[in-house]
Parts: structure tokens; sequence; C-alpha cells
């Protein structure tokens, strides 16, 4: 080859990875981390287009989207001050809020078209709600000279008991859950933060050994950072038994009216599902009388109906997800946005997601756009995930080319609320709320647990990612009858070790070198990205 061919070529090559990005073997995108940390030593440039999308669509559109909710939710530019003493204050607000565009770093590495723009507008869902839900907070805050017509206005609950119960007040009322924002999202955006208040719960002499959710929920309120906001609350048994140690603190440290709403675990019997239905109006019944506004049941109805809208596109999404190569939603962004929005309920910001994610998987299908041409096998994630590394499977597609296509609990709130009669109403309510997160398919009984292989077929998955929570006692108690099934099926299936929330028990690097044992060992493939096997993030978000 002639030099002046060579250098032709390289001129080709150099202008399409200039407009395209590099090819996938090629991107290296190991190389782009600081040694420990995860963070970049520069951007990732995804080719001219999607880069130039990233940095004004999602950095520069969401920064200046996260300070105009500010404005938006906390009443006007008094919520600017309002915010700043929130962040002096409250430990899981600033190491959440500041970091939050490396959330969408991490989740989103790799991505273009398509997938970038569709997943892109999940983070920003979460992001907008997040705010809300912490400006109301503040807002109300009584610590912080918030209004007291606010606080008065503003009932909490646990974040497992689903806002939906709250329906019948939206129109007067806003709740707020106790323990998604301090909590759940800390986890997945900064998880270091979340350590300080399992180390606070254990302190006090709280064994290690429960689920460290319910550790950390409890050291949230041992450490005094909750806001003032409530003046009642509504609770539950969380996702499982393992909590009723904490729950006692809590509602001693809350000391105010409860409710307390456990979810059933026997909940297809037919008297449980009866038992659950007098729950909720007995709930209703605690609601109206603290906070002295009777039950609208037009506005309940009203927002089930757009709960179904919600739903019903979820359906079309899974139709697209499992018969086609043209799902636009990488596997974390599904997952995190899926269980915020069913557990959280009815809000307008997902209504307004949804008809843009729409626009996109119409996109996709009709002009059949594979957003993840590498993908090498369909995975399904079961049982309860690591919650201080949902952005797994991002790494898992660019490093081995494996694609999460659905998660147990996207699956959990499968289903349509009837509202033609009080009765179907009430009746379908009740079996939304049992059917909570970590709860229906986790600790629900042996025929839900086993209901992966249903949707393992449904959504054409050859791999089951199974998350093996540590701490889980439920879960760990089938980790054989998960075994036997699978070699009986001949089924591959990772285990993938964690502890919730506390990364400490297993670290994100040894859930990548476990992935990649079996990836070498049984699979016997070779990685598309190598620079992803191996490296120290021991100390990033």
């Amino acid at each position: 080859m002639s030099k002046k061919t060579n250098l032709l070529k390289k001129a080709k090559k150099a202008v399409s990875v200039f407009w395209n990005g590099k090819p996938h073997e090629e991107r290296r995108l190991g190389d782009l981390y600081l040694d420990k940390t995860g963070l970049y030593k520069h951007r990732e440039w995804r080719g001219f287009k999607d880069t130039m999308y990233y940095f004004n669509m999602i950095w520069l559109y969401n920064y200046g989207n996260m300070v105009g909710d500010i404005v938006k939710y906390g009443g006007g530019l008094k919520a600017l001050p309002l915010f700043l003493k929130g962040v002096w204050r409250y430990r899981w607000l600033g190491q959440t809020y500041l970091p939050v565009m490396h959330w969408y770093d991490r989740g989103l590495e790799g991505m273009r078209g398509q997938a970038l723009r569709a997943s892109a507008w999940h983070y920003r869902a979460m992001t907008s709600e997040t705010i809300r839900q912490f400006m109301r907070m503040l807002a109300a805050d009584q610590r912080l000279g918030g209004s007291k017509e606010l606080y008065d206005r503003t009932p909490a609950h646990d974040e497992t008991v689903w806002g939906g119960i709250f329906y019948p007040w939206r129109d007067r009322m806003d709740d707020v859950p106790l323990q998604m924002i301090p909590y759940f999202v800390t986890c997945h955006v900064n998880n270091h933060t979340v350590l300080n208040y399992i180390d606070a719960a254990q302190s006090i002499g709280l064994p290690g050994d429960p689920c460290p959710m319910c550790q950390a929920e409890c050291g949230i309120f041992l450490q005094d950072d909750v806001p003032e906001y409530y003046p009642f609350v509504v609770t539950s048994n969380e996702a499982c038994d393992g909590s009723v140690g904490t729950s006692v603190i809590q509602d001693w440290m809350m000391d105010r009216p409860l409710f307390a709403m456990p979810q059933p675990m026997q909940f297809d019997d037919p008297l449980v599902q009866e038992h659950c239905a007098k729950e909720i109006e007995e709930c209703w019944k605690f609601i109206e009388e603290q906070s002295g506004m009777p039950m609208n049941m037009e506005e309940l109805k009203k927002n089930l109906e757009e709960q179904n809208e919600l739903q019903r596109f979820e359906w079309e999404k899974w139709e697209v997800a499992a018969n086609t190569d043209y799902y636009p939603i990488n596997g974390v962004a599904q997952a995190l946005y899926r269980i915020y929005q069913s557990q959280d309920g009815n809000r307008k910001i997902w209504h307004e997601t949804d008809k843009k994610v729409k626009k996109i998987l119409e996109k996709c299908v009709e002009k059949k756009i594979n957003s993840f041409p590498m993908t090498r096998h369909r995975v399904i994630a079961w049982s309860c995930a690591p919650l201080y590394y949902s952005h797994w499977c991002t790494w898992a597609y660019n490093c081995w080319g494996l694609n999460c296509i659905i998660n147990m609990d996207s699956l959990m709130f499968n289903m349509t609320i009837r509202t033609d009669t009080y009765e179907n109403m009430l009746k379908d309510m009740a079996l939304y709320h049992e059917w909570a997160p970590m709860r229906r398919m986790a600790v629900g009984g042996m025929n839900h647990i086993f209901e992966l292989w249903e949707y393992m077929e449904k959504f054409h998955c050859d791999m089951v990612m199974m998350y093996d929570q540590l701490q889980c006692k439920g879960m760990q108690g089938v980790h054989g009858l998960f075994e036997d099934e699978f070699r009986a099926r001949d089924i591959h299936a990772i285990w993938m070790p964690h502890a919730l929330p506390d990364k400490r028990t297993v670290s994100r690097s040894e859930i990548r070198g476990i992935i990649n044992d079996y990836m070498t060992t049984i699979m016997h493939e070779k990685p598309l990205d190598p620079t992803l096997l191996e490296f120290d993030d021991s100390e990033g978000w």
C-alpha cells in the first residue's frame, strides 16, 4: 500500500471517528477513568452529533433544569436560600444533588443515538421528581422555618407504601415518602452517603446481619437527618419483616400519629385480600381524622385512570423489548424509572416523559433502529438489585455485550386498576399495595419467585443475572432451589452477591470480577472492550 493511500485511509477514518465516534471494539472506555474515582480524565467522544446532544441536552439542559426545578417546586426565588439551608443541614441532600450529573455519566456511558436520548429522558424525570420531593420537604420543614400551612398538608409515608393510597387528597395535599430521597436515591447517586446511616444503626446495638436497607433507613432517623415536614405518617413493614426492629426505633424517633399498614406475604389468599382492602379503608379514615379533610372519590378515580395510562405505555415498551431489537432504553434507566414511577404514583412528570420516549420508541420501530447492536446475550435480572451498583448493566453491555432487557422489580406492578365499581377498585388497590418492591417475587411464595421462567421466555432472554442479596433471609432460603432449576433447564445464570446499599460487603470491582470469570471460563467469550475488565473505582461515587 502506497504512503498516499495509507494517509488517505487514515484521514477517512479520522473523519468517521469525528462524525460517528469510534466503533464499539475501539472505544477503550476504561482508559478514560482516573484511578480509584471512576471519574473521567476527559469526556467521552461519542461522535459529533451525540457529543453535542450530550453536552447540550443532557449536561446543560439538566444543570439548568436542576436550578429551575428548585425555583419551580420551592415557590419562587426564595427557594434558592432555602435549598442552601437544606444542603447545609441534611447530609444526604448535598451529597446526592451536587454529583448528580456523574450519575448520568455512569448510567449512560457508551450510549449512542436513540438509546442515549430515551435513557436520558428517564434520568431527567427521576431528577425532577426528586427535586420536587425534597423541595416540598424543605418548604414545609419546621426546622428551617418552613410554612406551617404546607406542613399541615404534607403527609409522610414509608417509601414502600404506594403513593396511590393518598390519591383521594392529591388535590389538597401532597404526600412525600420519608426515605425515597434520603435513602433510595442516595444509594444510586452517591454510594458513600448511606454507609454513615448503616454505621449509626449498628452503633446502638442493632445487629449487622439483617437487611442493610432497614438499617440505613433507621440510621437516617438516628442521625436526625429527616426534615420535620409532616404532621402524621403511614408506615409499612418495608420489603420484609426484617425491618420490625428498626421500625420500632423509627416510630419512637418520629413521635407523631402513625398508621401501620404492613404488606402481607400470603397475598394470594382471598381472606388476606379482604383484610388488606379493609386496612386501606381504615388508613383513609386515619388520614381524614388527622388532616380534617374528607376523601375525594373523583380525585382517586382520576389519578388511578391516569396511572393506568402509564402502565399501558409500559406494556407497549415491554412488547417492543420482548419481540424486537429496536428497544432504545438501557437496563439501568428502565429499571430505576419503572420502580420509582410505580411506587411514587401518578405524577405529571411521568406523563411528560412517556410522551417524549414514545416518539423515540416509535421512531426506532418504524425505522428498525437497533440501539444495542453489540448484544450477545439477552439478560433478565432477578431478585433484589445492588443499589450501590445499579449501573452494572451499562458496564456489562459495553464490556461483554450483555444486554439487560428487563428487571424483576420492573415487573412487580404488572396490572391496571379497575375503576368501574368501588369494590373492584378497592380490591385492585389492595393487590397493588401487596405487590410492593421486593415483595411479590422475592418473598411472595414459590409460584411468584419462579415467575422468572415465564418472563424469561416472554422476553426471549438466554441468560439470568441472579442477584444474591447476602443479608436477605428470604431469597437466601431458595438459593439451592434456583440452582437446581438452572441446571435442569440448562440456563446460564450468573450469581451476583451484594448487600443492597452497602458496598463494603461486596465491592463493585468484585461484582465485575465474577461476571468476567463467568464470561471467560464458562461462556469462553472475549470482551468487546478489554479496558473495562479491571479498574479501581473503590472511591467512586
